[in-house]
């Protein structure tokens, strides 16, 4: 082949693939119905022999007596139930893969006070953990930086960043992003005259006294912060960029000080609580309490302040050794009792997908189950201003909608459709494919 034919086939191949490239892609079906089955739509009591249909990524339509699109793919729900996904409020979900394998974990930064870490700009959209955690029905979360949990040692962080809050399905963060940042993270400063040194491997003691100077002194930090935003978000706006020195930190304080942005405050002592609790009212901040192991103890404070708990998993064992066996599982009926709004959490990854169980255990425990539900759906959503989007079956509202043969809270029960932005998802994971692999493997000779 001469020069001149050659770059003539390498000039047309080179079009050819440019066109191809830009031609409009064929598109999966956007609109589905699920018929014959009983809808739990959270708004009201459950519709018998109803319907649901989703066009283009939203819930179209919710009833009894609804007119399915043409062209719609029908799932035929029949002995079926279907309810909205489940929302999981405290994650590391895409922050931290392999939690003993500290180059997969991406949950803080260095230094104390980082407000400016956003947490949708460190997910993984390829995390391993997500197709496990959404095949047991949970179609969004939180990833929550500086949270703790189980794939996640305790960082030092005061201010540990901006929680997002993301779908569970997702070829990009953008594809993911319900929205990108929901609340700032707070690690409430403790008290603490014990410390483990994991150099000599064991525990180091100091007087209170010094303890207490520490603690004031990371307070006294905080407020600064505080006070520096309110400073920074008056002169923001305000002239050209030679009028002010940009800060990305207090920047992303602004929100915060202007009560636009909540604080999701961690906190498990009722004395941590009540500081919480006294220190944002005094700022005008709007708090979030997550943990809350002695939370029933300051319920009353809570109540009256209308702030809302994201509670810890129900199985973890009680904060103080002489406390009931049971402190934890029966604290969701007490909190409810006294009118606290609540959600559940999993606090980590490896165990997200045992979210539904959490609240299960709880109505063992005397939770009303409607109120557990909630606690899994509707109410995280509630609270972190999201309810307009997600949380229950509505017409208008995304399609992240679960398709299941019993209670999603029970552990036997198994999800047999799932949609997340109205689209088929598939529920093929990493522990469904080892499990089939050795159901399926030779028995020895």
């Amino acid at each position: 082949m001469n020069r001149t034919l050659l770059i003539r086939v390498l000039t047309l191949s080179v079009a050819y693939l440019c066109s191809a490239s830009i031609a409009p892609a064929q598109t999966p079906s956007t609109n589905y119905a699920i018929t014959h089955a009983k809808l739990f739509t959270l708004t009201g009591p459950p519709i018998d022999d109803g319907i649901l249909v989703i066009r283009d990524g939203k819930i179209a339509a919710v009833g009894t007596n609804v007119d399915i699109p043409s062209g719609a793919q029908v799932f035929d729900g029949k002995g079926l139930q279907v309810y909205p996904g489940l929302f999981d409020p405290v994650t590391q979900m895409g922050l931290s893969e392999i939690s003993a394998v500290s180059a997969t974990v991406d949950t803080s930064e260095t230094g104390a006070f980082n407000p400016d870490a956003v947490a949708a700009d460190a997910i993984l959209p390829s995390s391993e953990h997500i197709p496990v955690t959404r095949a047991a029905g949970i179609t969004e979360v939180l990833a929550v930086p500086a949270s703790g949990g189980f794939d996640s040692g305790r960082s030092s962080d005061i201010l540990g960043g901006q929680a997002s809050a993301i779908h569970l399905t997702g070829w990009t963060i953008n594809d993911m992003l319900i929205k990108k940042s929901v609340a700032m993270v707070l690690d409430w400063p403790r008290i603490e005259t014990q410390s483990f040194d994991f150099a000599t491997f064991s525990r180091k003691s100091k007087p209170f006294a010094e303890a207490k100077q520490e603690y004031e002194k990371q307070i006294n930090e905080l407020s600064d912060w505080l006070d520096n935003a309110r400073h920074y978000a008056q002169a923001w706006g305000h002239g050209g960029p030679a009028e002010y020195q940009r800060d990305l930190k207090l920047e992303a304080l602004v929100p915060v000080v202007r009560g636009e942005l909540p604080v999701l405050v961690f906190a498990q002592r009722a004395r941590d609580i009540r500081s919480a609790v006294e220190f944002c009212d005094k700022q005008k901040l709007k708090m979030i309490l997550a943990g809350g192991a002695e939370a029933y103890k300051v319920k009353e404070l809570l109540r009256s302040k209308s702030i809302p708990v994201i509670l810890q998993p129900t199985l973890t064992e009680p904060l103080n050794e002489d406390d009931p066996y049971d402190r934890s599982l029966t604290q969701p009926a007490e909190l409810a009792d006294a009118r606290v709004k609540i959600a559940f959490g999993s606090f980590d990854n490896s165990f997200a997908r045992r979210l539904g169980q959490q609240a299960a255990n709880a109505v063992a425990y005397g939770l009303p189950y409607d109120e557990a539900l909630k606690a899994v759906t509707l109410y995280p959503a509630q609270i972190f201003g999201l309810a307009d989007q997600i949380g229950t079956l509505e017409t208008g509202k995304i399609a992240n909608v679960i398709v299941t043969n019993g209670d999603p809270l029970e552990l036997t029960t198994d999800v047999r459709y799932l949609f997340i932005k109205g689209q088929l998802t598939p529920t093929d994971n990493k522990h469904k494919s080892l499990y089939d692999k050795y159901l399926n493997r030779p028995a020895a000779k």
